[in-house]
């Protein structure tokens, strides 16, 4: 299975909104995020089948280990080829989801500026300019399978809100997105008040939102969304144990209103 035409149309798709703060804009891109979301879910069904190709593919290697070198070469090589293509996808349905969250368009300089300087000086923050997003890794963030926020986190989420109640910042209104990786919650008192992924997300970006909201960032600039494991920046290792990178808590800095 290779890369499909619709995914070379779908990468040159993607175009780059204005900010403006006027409502046809925000109209013109909440079409394309509709448009986008079907092309989201043709890609993800395409991943999905060629995963249980993959893991039959592998199934067929082992089991072909030790009756001839010609047939394990081409299973090799076609295990080889699903892989990349599975990459590719990944990495071009990453990319979509990314434009979901933000029209495309670069923050004011100034706001940039201080944002990127910001996380500079964080061990536990990235900033992605390109986009505006402000990345919190979780494990620095949250203790594990926690919701609470670490003081020292809350700190830097503080020095946060003061640049986005900056002239040029506030401007903006903040969608804060969970992410969780694969491994599936099992301990008792973690699933009384997180029963799954999706829980977990969801609350890390609740609690992420209130120390926001109790750092005067107006509670009408500010959303939240739950994500669980399903939109992972990297691979997570096989049998579900996770990857760190993936834990992960976004800062989205939007136009108003989106």
């Amino acid at each position: 299975m290779r890369i499909t035409k619709l995914s070379v149309i779908l990468l040159m798709g993607v175009y780059p909104v204005l900010l403006g703060g006027c409502n046809t804009e925000l109209k013109d891109l909440r079409i394309q995020n509709d448009t986008q979301r079907k092309q989201i879910a043709e890609l993800r069904t395409q991943v999905q089948t060629a995963t249980l190709e993959l893991e039959q593919l592998k199934r067929q290697l082992d089991a072909a280990k030790g009756k001839g070198t010609i047939e394990q070469e081409t299973l090799q090589q076609k295990i080889t080829a699903l892989e990349e293509d599975l990459a590719k996808k990944s990495e071009l349905i990453a990319s979509m989801q990314n434009q979901l969250l933000y029209g495309g368009a670069q923050l004011p300089v100034e706001l940039s500026t201080m944002l990127k300087d910001f996380a500079d000086k964080q061990d536990m923050v990235t900033f992605d300019e390109r986009r505006g997003v402000v990345k919190f890794k979780s494990d620095l963030l949250f203790e594990k399978g926690s919701d609470k926020v670490a003081p020292a986190a809350a700190e830097a989420v503080k020095m946060l809100c003061g640049i986005l109640n900056s002239e040029q910042g506030k401007k903006f209104d903040v969608i804060i997105a969970g992410h969780t990786d694969d491994i599936p919650i099992e301990k008792a008192e973690t699933q009384r008040l997180h029963p799954t992924n999706w829980h977990l997300s969801a609350h890390r970006a609740i609690s992420v939102l209130g120390v926001m909201a109790g750092n005067n960032i107006d509670s009408k600039r500010l959303s939240i969304r739950g994500f669980s494991e399903f939109r992972p920046v990297v691979p997570n290792e096989p049998n579900k144990k996770g990857n760190p990178q993936n834990r992960r808590v976004e800062i989205y800095i939007v136009p108003e209103g989106m």
